[in-house]
């Protein structure tokens, strides 16, 4: 997995950026998408709060915006086109290999680990991993979609190491 960081805070320190590679890498893994790309930015309260007002029309601050990239290009082949032939569905792969990006409010972090009583590292790859999720497909809209993201999501954390206490 290939993680483009941009710390627009100057804030972020190399430990929470190599937990963050480390932990992206590891749910990549499990998901079976080490072989993809994506971005992200830690940001501020007052960032978050306009992102969120940009792209969900929500006016406050967020933890975690996650954009999940969509290429527009026309499906010329079908699973079983891909299924048949490896050569190609390889190569689609990596012509997809971009997923989308991440905006992770570092002020929110910070409030919400001292909220839910345990470390800032363990709310920043929670914050990671929910958007990684998010950005791979996964929502929790309805109860059974929320049992699905959160359970996967609580999943990846203990097996990295990173448990709520």
């Amino acid at each position: 997995m290939y993680v483009e960081f941009v710390d627009e805070t100057g804030q972020v320190s190399e430990d929470i950026k190599k937990q963050t590679l480390e932990l992206l890498d590891f749910a990549a893994e499990k998901l079976g998408k080490q072989n993809k790309e994506m971005a992200v930015t830690f940001v501020t309260n007052e960032r978050s709060h306009e992102l969120n007002l940009e792209f969900r029309d929500t006016d406050r601050p967020t933890d975690v915006i996650s954009l999940e990239y969509k290429p527009e290009v026309p499906i010329m082949f079908d699973e079983e086109d891909l299924a048949d032939n490896p050569e190609l569905a390889e190569m689609m792969d990596e012509f997809d290999a971009y997923i989308g990006e991440l905006f992770i409010s570092i002020d929110k972090a910070r409030e919400q680990a001292e909220e839910y009583g345990h470390s800032y590292e363990r709310e920043m790859g929670f914050l990671a991993v929910h958007g990684f999720l998010h950005i791979n497909g996964y929502d929790h809209y309805t109860p059974e979609e929320e049992a699905e993201m959160f359970g996967l999501q609580e999943e990846i954390l203990t097996a990295y190491g990173l448990t709520r206490h």
